[in-house]
């Protein structure tokens, strides 16, 4: 709201035109780039949805009778934009490591050594990066080896197993920890909200250019090409199942997860070191 609709945040809803969407959305789109506009566009259809079926009037009609960003379906506004496929590649994963062990020996700001931990972690995890941000010490069980992202995507809990990389990462961790969180922020969330400025300085250090989301791809993308089973894979990213009948007589556990886990984690290694 803030940033896409400034000027719209004390305005009436009935007050917003079919034609005053379809010109902000192309100026949303001019400013802040096509995905965001319809990003931007998503996030007003699903407020104008919610106020159609939750506001009513003494007869029991609703109030906002149409939503106008129905506007961008009729005309085809919305913008055609491709998923992204960037990863990081097998050659790219040296320099890449060497860049954010770089980053975790900068004396120069505390929060350095806990952003390339955080960034090993997503990439040795496949987790997405609110979930790995979020994670707090009450969710891992150092002694059990395994813990548990409780804020899903698809609102299922997921507990994963620790490999021996990720274990000795948050035990080291843990010993300086003065926060609930695992990677703590220095915001009012008290998580790692945006490293964007040491980001930067690991794709400087690596020549190698990445998102967050980037290293979530890179670890299916390895889990994939070591034949990791599709059954596991699927868990370990916590992708639903539910078209596939037979998943329902499969058990996934912890411990059924653990072998997996470690190969990638190996696989991974056996890349940064030695290559």
């Amino acid at each position: 709201m803030k940033v896409a609709f400034p000027d719209w945040q004390n305005k009436a809803l009935m007050d917003i035109s079919k034609e005053m969407i379809a010109k902000r959305h192309a100026k949303i789109g001019a400013e802040n780039g096509e995905a965001y506009a319809n990003l931007a566009m998503r996030f007003l259809r699903a407020l104008f949805n919610f106020s159609i079926a939750q506001y009513e009037d003494s007869s029991g009609n609703a109030i906002v009778r149409e939503n106008p960003v129905v506007r961008l379906t009729q005309t085809r506004a919305w913008y055609r934009v491709e998923r992204r496929q960037t990863v990081i590649k097998s050659h790219q994963l040296k320099p890449w490591y060497e860049g954010v062990m770089a980053l975790k020996n900068d004396k120069t700001s505390r929060q350095s050594a806990l952003v390339a931990d955080y960034l090993l972690f997503l990439l040795f995890t496949g987790l997405r990066r609110q979930e790995a941000a979020t994670l707090k010490w009450s969710d891992i069980d150092l002694h059990g080896r395994s813990f548990t992202i409780r804020d899903t995507k698809n609102r299922d809990p997921l507990t994963l197993p620790l490999t021996d990389f990720v274990y000795g990462l948050l035990e080291s961790r843990r010993a300086n920890a003065d926060s609930e969180y695992v990677f703590a922020g220095n915001g009012k969330a008290g998580y790692l909200i945006e490293p964007r400025s040491q980001v930067k300085k690991v794709i400087e250090a690596s020549v190698v250019p990445f998102t967050l989301h980037d290293l979530r791809r890179s670890y299916i993308t390895i889990a994939e090409s070591i034949d990791i089973s599709a059954y596991a894979l699927k868990r370990l990213v916590n992708h639903k199942m539910s078209n596939d009948v037979t998943v329902g007589y499969i058990v996934n556990d912890v411990e059924r997860l653990r072998e997996p886990m470690q190969k990638i984690t190996d696989h991974i290694l056996r890349s940064v070191r030695f290559k």
